[in-house]
């Protein structure tokens, strides 16, 4: 039973790879596909070039393979017609097992990365391939980059006023498409992971406090007030927008809830956020 793992040089992709073989799957039985094959050389399987916008080569790392693990592209904006390619190769090689890691309630959510998932959704179903659609929340790794200046300044500024986040380490959602790629039961079921818990800004701030010793604190601001801040620290105008719209998400509670579907999976709690951040560092 031969698995391929698209965009496996990423941080995800990466992690599924291992938790497969943590899983007893042979090395041999799973196919990496990159852009770069030197990239993914040292995961120890087999390593195939596929570029989700170069149709042959994901036909050609199809070749043998039984299920197909589509992790989200990075290319904001791309992504739909990416991941119809795979979606298009799948159907045509005849493989009947496809797992999709999407964002939370994409069909329905006003999440401001949802509607290339809803897309990619729409474009599985629309295709009858069997598939497990993975609805991954927030990575606990996303707010790694914000420390190094929260611990500068001593302070953690953002415009989610009290919204909360629900959570949990790469390697949380990377064993969940492992139990869904190895164990039977779950084609055709559409599972909202997240974390257990859902925290503030105001915990974020303290779970960063006690990860690096340094004291921070939140400072919430308005919406108007972050945009002239990011744009102050040079970012341009399309990631201030959307650095503000992914706060109001947050702000609006899209990313807070907690469906206790991811720690079922995994049959474990998912990873605290202190112990997620630590690990990140």
């Amino acid at each position: 039973m031969s698995i391929l793992i698209t965009g496996a040089s990423g941080h995800l992709g990466r992690l599924v790879v291992a938790a497969l073989l943590e899983r007893g799957v042979a090395a041999t039985d799973i196919v990496a596909g990159a852009r770069d094959t030197a990239a993914i050389a040292d995961l120890g399987v087999t390593a195939r070039h596929l570029d989700y916008t170069d149709p042959a080569s994901i036909t050609a790392a199809l070749d043998g393979v039984d299920k197909v693990l589509l992790i989200s592209g990075s290319a904001v904006g791309q992504r739909a017609i990416q991941h119809s390619n795979v979606i298009d190769a799948v159907k045509a090689a005849g493989i009947e097992f496809l797992v999709y890691t999407s964002a939370p309630k994409a069909t329905t959510s006003a999440l401001i990365l949802a509607p290339e998932h809803k897309a990619t959704e729409e474009a599985i179903a629309a295709s009858g391939i069997p598939a497990v659609i993975l609805r991954n929340g927030w990575y606990t790794e996303n707010y790694v980059g914000q420390i190094a200046q929260a611990t500068a300044t001593g302070e953690l500024v953002a415009s989610v006023g009290e919204g909360r986040v629900s959570s949990a380490s790469r390697k949380d959602f990377a064993e969940a498409a492992a139990v869904a790629l190895t164990e039977p039961g779950h084609l055709g079921n559409v599972y909202e992971l997240s974390g257990d818990v859902a925290w503030d800004y105001t915990e974020l701030a303290a779970a960063i406090s006690t990860v690096t010793g340094t004291d921070v604190s939140y400072r919430p601001v308005t919406p108007e007030e972050h945009a002239a801040l990011l744009t102050s620290a040079g970012l341009d105008a399309g990631t201030v927008g959307f650095v503000v719209a992914l706060d109001g998400n947050t702000r609006d509670g899209l990313l807070g809830e907690t469906s206790g579907d991811l720690g079922r999976l995994i049959g474990r709690p998912t990873t605290p956020l202190v112990e997620g951040l630590r690990a990140a560092l």
